[in-house]
């Protein structure tokens, strides 16, 4: 890690080597963002199905659901910087060929989800190792700084990407979008190759795989307020997040917009996360963690019920931006809970755990918002999901009220 003078109003962006992640990342970040717009335009188109929509996000988190927890034994043995270059460079392949699909007019279904299986395996390596990448980056003073900017940056491209996403799919297409994601990767790679890190030591973790995964487990069960994250975020991520894969079918089958009107949804949520994102990372330490935590789960979810009433364009869009708000401080706060509490040598496992169920437990999301909302529409899906985490932090205030008081 590169020395870093503390006087720096935003600590992490101190860190030459963060800063060259941050900003690779946030070009990245937008083709991801114009990519995921434009795949749930595509699959809808193909197949006119909520229930495929669905299901191909499902598929792109499936990977992660099986092999996430065996990746951060991974993570925690081998050079991290050199994983996240791997795997940046097959994320660029996949979109590549998805490009190259729709332009030569041979798309079908099955290509479709094959590719999102492929990446989701990829994925299953890529999210603990750049989770953990960065408290190596910063150090744990700066973490929460780092993850907050992170968030930022990342729902600045959520802005951005479905802004753009919207205009070019009307404009030329959606194969566009995904000849940029790949090209956006190239900003990501260049970063992690520029950055001055220390020779790589290896330290083989004694015992198997199977051994690292149970000390990880141990860890996790001794702690009750790791146990509370844990389970609430992946009651969150199988039943509050999975109403952005329904944001198609909302778009087109409840509010009657086009393109462009389901791009400014995907984007209003981002506006919310960006300056809930910035506003945690002004705060820094003022922030009372556990009950800005419990606060903000509770808040989204009241806000996806109200939003599943909402038949105005102009009303969605103001209630996403509040909701994509209460999210990013919900997962921001719980992603630097978790890195805080845990130790250096175990935090790949820990943050694999952390992947599993934000992103491996999306599949079960995706598959029951679209097999719901098949049977009763999208809002009764939505407004399902958005009670169901109001329970969920209720419950964790009250069963752990040691997260509760967590500074």
């Amino acid at each position: 890690m590169d020395e870093a003078p503390r006087t720096f109003r935003l600590g992490a962006l101190s860190h030459r080597n963060f800063r060259l992640f941050f900003f690779g990342q946030g070009v990245s970040l937008i083709g991801t963002w114009m990519q995921s717009v434009a795949l749930g335009w595509l699959v809808l188109e193909i197949t006119d199905s909520p229930f495929a929509v669905g299901l191909n996000q499902a598929l792109r988190s499936f990977g992660v659901l099986l092999f996430t927890l065996y990746a951060g034994v991974v993570v925690d043995r081998v050079d991290k910087r050199r994983l996240i270059v791997w795997t940046q460079a097959l994320q660029m392949l996949e979109a590549l060929a998805l490009a190259v699909l729709v332009w030569t007019r041979s798309v079908t279904t099955w290509q479709v989800m094959a590719l999102a299986i492929l990446f989701g395996v990829v994925n299953a390596f890529d999210i603990p190792g750049r989770q953990a990448f960065i408290a190596e980056l910063v150090g744990k003073e700066d973490l929460m700084n780092a993850i907050a900017l992170n968030s930022s940056m990342f729902n600045a491209a959520r802005i951005v990407g479905p802004a753009v996403a919207g205009i070019l799919i009307g404009a030329t297409g959606v194969g566009m979008c995904f000849f940029l994601n790949g090209v956006s990767y190239i900003a990501v790679i260049g970063g992690l190759l520029a950055m001055r890190l220390p020779p790589f030591m290896a330290h083989p973790a004694p015992g198997s795989a199977w051994e690292g995964f149970h000390q990880a487990v141990r860890f996790i069960r001794s702690d009750a307020r790791v146990s509370a994250l844990v389970v609430l975020v992946a009651v969150f991520s199988v039943l509050g997040f999975p109403f952005l894969v329904l944001m198609p079918v909302v778009a087109r089958d409840v509010l009657h917009t086009d393109a462009r009107g389901y791009g400014a949804l995907m984007a209003a949520v981002g506006v919310g996360a960006m300056l809930g994102a910035l506003a945690l990372a002004l705060a820094g330490r003022r922030v009372h963690e556990g009950g800005a935590l419990l606060g903000g789960g509770a808040a989204f979810g009241a806000l996806l019920v109200v939003f599943a009433v909402a038949r105005a364009l102009s009303t969605a869009v103001a209630l996403l931006a509040l909701a994509g708000c209460a999210m990013i401080v919900t997962t921001a706060l719980a992603n630097t809970m978790l890195q805080t509490l845990v130790p250096d040598e175990l935090r790949g496992r820990v943050m694999a755990f952390y992947a599993f169920v934000f992103v491996g437990m999306a599949p079960f999301g995706a598959f029951q918002a679209g097999l719901v909302a098949e049977h009763t529409g999208a809002p009764f899906a939505i407004a399902l999901g958005g009670a169901g985490c109001v329970l969920a932090a209720g419950l964790a205030a009250w069963r752990v009220p040691e997260l509760r008081r967590t500074a």
